[in-house]
């Protein structure tokens, strides 16, 4: 009953998520209905959860991977069928893009779009002028809806270039416009003025805190009740309405469990700090009642990033500050946990009965804190502790994986681009369902992934490299991630005898 309510909270999360996400970013350039195109994209989904609710085991793989395969061609057919026109689109855009979408228009695009110039003509020379010949050579302007694409040559460093330009965007028209850099799809670097939506009210909008921390506290206390309340039927499944002091017994799952999930926000609010990267405090996100009583925390940044270098702090910040917490106290619970028979029921969310093995960095861990305990036919039952820090590592296994804006699609688009890191998501989705051949219990998470979106917002400066020892770590990041999810070599397990 717990996993069925679990489902249907996870389903009603994700499903949220994904109808605003395409309300935002869809409905614009097509007239499919938003409620069609958010059906046929939950489909899997939905066929997964309905399957486990009525027959409380997962549905025959050949029916989830069947619905994966039609799903995004009967999405891509519907959005086609009712794609719009460019000017249809130009007419409805009514806000700032986040992104500038690099596409070449036609002639007749250009005439309707040049109607909404957000500059003028005085101001179109003194544009040019912003741009000296030895840093940047202007060639050509373009005007979209609601952007400038200043077009041209690249005669220095791209940081060079940027801070030359944006300085002399600056002086010449205040807060006035946001100044993305830019690679286009042949690779070439461009400029694009982006009106800031907050220039007139900059004032006031800078004295606005953005951090709540009666909000914060709150839903951490509430978080920790329901992570507690969690714990203490793990122990023992005792009953809290009976006998309120034994929800003692669930503080050490809960303690561990909100100080692995709060440490790695924290890594993500203080690296934005650092970067002056308006923030809100990390909110958590508690489920009542079940495990694992909580959905994870999250942070939010107001303004935009200002570079790639940032772009990649903050997002390998709260994995790394995560896994400082997650490993010892893995260990620790290991070490205190018991080993028992390996049954067929062992699987990857068997707590009582835990097979260790799907996981390379999960064996080493088990081995190395249960010794010689550990067998060919053994499992483990988890501490309380150690199943925190179980869900812990397969958090921070999730953040990691390389697709949009979770924490791994940060690092590679910092690291290669956003272009290669858009190829490198669709790749990482389709290993993923490759993936779930071998264990069948990662399918929601194939699922999830193959729906979320692989676009990650671009810095303001999106061209400029990082430095090698950054690029070094993202590397062991994703080294991290593969250790996480794919089970150890026979070698390694002979070796072990594990």
């Amino acid at each position: 009953m717990e996993l069925s309510l679990l489902l249907i909270l996870l389903g009603l999360l994700l499903g949220l998520i994904t109808y605003f996400t395409l309300q935002r970013s869809v409905a614009r350039i097509t007239r499919t209905p938003v409620w069609l195109l958010w059906l046929v994209m939950m489909t899997p989904l939905l066929i997964f959860s309905g399957w486990t609710l009525l027959y409380q085991e997962p549905p025959p793989q050949n029916l989830i991977l069947g619905a994966i395969v039609v799903c995004p061609l009967l999405y891509w057919l519907l959005l086609q069928w009712g794609r719009r026109e460019p000017k249809e689109v130009g007419a409805k855009e009514n806000s700032v893009p986040s992104a500038i979408t690099d596409t070449q228009p036609t002639e007749q695009s250009i005439v309707e779009e040049s109607k909404l110039r957000p500059i003028n003509k005085q101001e179109e020379t003194e544009l040019r002028n912003c741009f000296p010949w030895g840093v940047y050579y202007l060639q050509n302007l373009e005007y979209r809806p609601q952007a400038v694409l200043c077009r041209g040559k690249l005669r220095t460093t791209p940081e060079k270039a940027y801070q030359t330009v944006r300085k002399n965007i600056e002086a010449e028209f205040g807060d006035r416009f946001f100044l993305i850099f830019q690679e286009s799809l042949n690779g070439k670097p461009f400029f694009a003025l982006v009106p800031n939506p907050q220039a007139q009210l900059q004032v006031e909008y800078k004295s606005q805190s953005v951090t709540k921390p009666g909000l914060a506290l709150g839903l951490l206390l509430i978080t920790l009740f329901t992570t507690t309340v969690v714990g203490a039927n793990l122990v023992g499944g005792t009953d809290s309405q009976s006998d309120p002091t034994e929800l003692l017994q669930g503080l050490p799952y809960a303690v561990s469990l909100m100080a692995i999930l709060g440490i790695h926000e924290l890594g993500h609010y203080l690296a934005a700090i650092y970067y002056k990267i308006r923030t809100t405090l990390p909110y958590c996100i508690p489920i009542p009642f079940i495990p694992p009583g909580t959905l994870g925390a999250f942070i939010q940044m107001r303004s935009p990033v200002p570079h790639r270098k940032a772009l990649f702090d903050i997002g390998i910040a709260g994995p790394l500050a995560g896994l400082i917490v997650t490993i010892p106290l893995l260990l620790w619970g290991l070490a205190n946990s018991q080993v028992v028979d390996l049954s067929e029921e062992s699987r990857l969310w068997t707590f009582e009965s835990l097979n260790p093995r799907f996981s390379f960095l999960l064996t080493l861990l088990s081995k190395l804190a249960l010794g010689s305990q550990l067998t060919l036919n053994t499992a483990i039952n988890l501490h309380p502790v150690a199943i925190a820090a179980y869900i812990g590592l397969i958090v921070t296994a999730f953040n990691l994986m390389p697709i949009g804006q979770l924490d791994g699609g940060h690092i590679v688009h910092a690291m290669l681009g956003q272009r290669t890191a858009v190829a490198i998501g669709q790749i990482t989705r389709f290993l993923m369902l490759l993936l779930v051949l071998l264990e069948r219990d990662l399918l929601i998470w194939a699922v999830i992934l193959l729906f979320m979106p692989v676009v990650d917002e671009p810095a303001l400066n999106d061209v400029s490299e990082l430095d090698n020892w950054r690029d070094a770590l993202g590397f062991l990041a994703l080294v991290i991630l593969v250790s996480i999810v794919l089970p150890p070599p026979g070698t390694i397990t002979q070796l072990l005898n594990i």
